[in-house]
């Protein structure tokens, strides 16, 4: 008998970090800061409105593109805060969380051969999703130390090859956020192009020091081209729900419905007609930056009482810290290191670049409990 052969679709992909290290965590017994999620509960009233829709028997297939209330709801949010009108009609998708839509998004415009400009460090979907397309990734590091865009790296790259380009603010891993400056930049870059933009907005309500969050959704140069997505799993502290939305202009609505129909079909009926019942009041969302501020701060003070150097964090709820003054490890055999034998887990910040660029950062998330960042603080204070 035969056994059949294998040839990988994605050879150079193993088990996450995120896993690795999680892993690591609950073997040693360590604090996880790693894997970005949280720890306490949702707001009850959401379980609630989730209840009802199961009891009221909303629990069969929901149309496609989702539930016409679901879309209207996300639509009228998108105006209100940003000042773009999106039809709820072909506007609007309802997606099985962030990271399906952004490999829908890939797989509906991007062919065989075609470049796709990914910004590092980034997400570690990105790439795969890219080479599952059959297209070409094109790193372009951010600038080391600030991460700020290099815009004359980023139009350094742009080829006659380039369909796409993937942006991520508030960013994942970094914490920094892009600012109107950079978007009116990246307009301009592509104004005179085809180049199409996926922009990654799962943080967009974890914004601090009363930074604006700059949706693309702002800059109709931008709008016109641009696959927006974010997550309710993030602004509701529902991860595992996974239910996300993808706002883009209609005729690339409709090649991305094209893809989503067969990927994934449609989204939890009973999440969305509750998600849809506490979307009515704005308050969640609009109270998230200083619901995480406050948790941020209290990690900040104690780290800084460390040696770590702790670098800016301006969104998103994770905090970068360089390693240089504690230890001469590598990013990877430190967070190692410091799962095993101090109990807290991070993440290296290598871990996010195609070849493991190694700059001594590394990432925690505080999206946690005020007694899991004290745990965590009373472990590191001796660093």
């Amino acid at each position: 008998m035969t056994t059949p052969t294998l040839s990988s679709r994605l050879p150079n992909v193993g088990t996450t970090i995120f896993s690795v290290m999680s892993a690591l965590a609950v073997q040693h017994k360590a604090v996880n800061l790693g894997q970005g999620f949280p720890d306490f509960v949702c707001d009850p009233a959401l379980v609630n409105h989730v209840t009802q829709a199961m009891q009221a028997g909303h629990n069969q297939y929901p149309t496609m593109p989702g539930i016409p209330q679901f879309r209207e709801a996300i639509a009228a949010k998108i105006e209100a805060l940003h000042g773009r009108t999106y039809r709820a009609a072909d506007e609007i998708t309802v997606t099985a969380g962030a990271t399906q839509a952004i490999i829908t998004a890939v797989l509906s415009v991007v062919h065989p051969g075609d470049e796709v400009i990914v910004l590092e460090p980034c997400y570690d979907s990105y790439v795969p999703n890219i080479e599952l397309a059959g297209g070409v990734a094109v790193r372009v590091p951010l600038t080391p130390g600030t991460f700020r865009p290099d815009f004359a790296a980023i139009g350094s790259a742009l080829s006659p090859k380039t369909r796409a380009i993937i942006i991520n603010s508030p960013h994942n891993p970094s914490a920094t956020v892009w600012t109107r400056e950079d978007m009116l930049t990246l307009q301009e870059l592509l104004a005179a192009t085809n180049v199409l933009l996926i922009s990654d907005e799962v943080y967009e309500h974890m914004v601090f020091d009363g930074v604006q969050h700059e949706s693309v959704a702002s800059y109709p140069g931008l709008t016109e081209r641009a696959f927006i997505v974010s997550s309710f799993g993030k602004t509701y502290h529902v991860t595992g729900w996974k239910v996300g939305y993808v706002a883009a202009p209609a005729s690339m609505t409709a090649e991305f419905r094209k893809v989503h129909q067969f990927n994934v079909f449609t989204v939890n009926t009973p999440m969305q007609y509750g998600l849809t019942a506490y979307m009515a009041d704005p308050a969640p969302y609009l109270n998230l930056p200083a619901f995480y501020q406050r948790k941020r701060d209290l990690f900040r003070s104690g780290l800084a009482n460390t040696r770590f150097k702790l670098l800016p964090s301006e969104g998103s709820y994770f905090q970068c810290v360089d390693i240089s003054d504690v230890s001469g490890l590598s990013e990877a055999d430190f967070c190692q290191w410091l799962t095993a034998e101090v109990g807290v887990a991070a993440i290296p910040l290598s871990a996010f670049y195609g070849d493991g660029f190694d700059q001594h950062v590394v990432r925690f998330c505080f999206a946690k409990q005020d007694v899991t960042l004290l745990a965590a603080l009373a472990r590191l204070e001796n660093l």
